[in-house]
């Protein structure tokens, strides 16, 4: 590709995407890139639609004032529909967790992975007893 060609790619992505900077530790960084690698997918394509459910997902949670929790059914409906997304949360925790490489197993960042989803577990298990 030449330098015209570079510079008119370069302006296409940039009038329709937004660069951000993201940090991690190392070997959650490298987990994700190899998960990637993998599954045949781009970071870049993967971390877009996570943004983008989680946004749908935070959008959905926040009540506009219309929204009226005033019977308990109402409320019920939207206290299963957090209990979902967290329940989905902690499925994708799981697959992510179960997906690490042999090598980075027994790792603090792959220990801290478990004991947010035993946690996870725990809030399920006391949101469960909620309604």
């Amino acid at each position: 590709m030449g330098k015209a060609a570079n510079r008119a790619k370069t302006k296409w992505n940039a009038s329709r995407y937004k660069q951000i900077k993201v940090s991690v530790a190392p070997e959650i960084a490298a987990a994700f890139k190899l998960a990637c690698e993998i599954a045949g997918v781009s970071m870049a394509g993967e971390i877009s639609r996570f943004m983008s459910e989680y946004s749908a997902t935070c959008k959905k949670l926040t009540l506009t004032p219309e929204e009226d929790l005033s019977t308990r059914r109402k409320r019920r409906k939207v206290f299963v529909g957090m209990t979902c997304q967290m329940e989905r949360l902690r499925d994708a925790e799981m697959y992510s967790h179960d997906n690490v490489p042999e090598n980075l197993r027994g790792s603090s960042a792959y220990e801290e992975d478990e004991e947010r989803i035993s946690r996870m577990d725990e809030v399920l298990e006391l949101l469960e007893t909620i309604y």
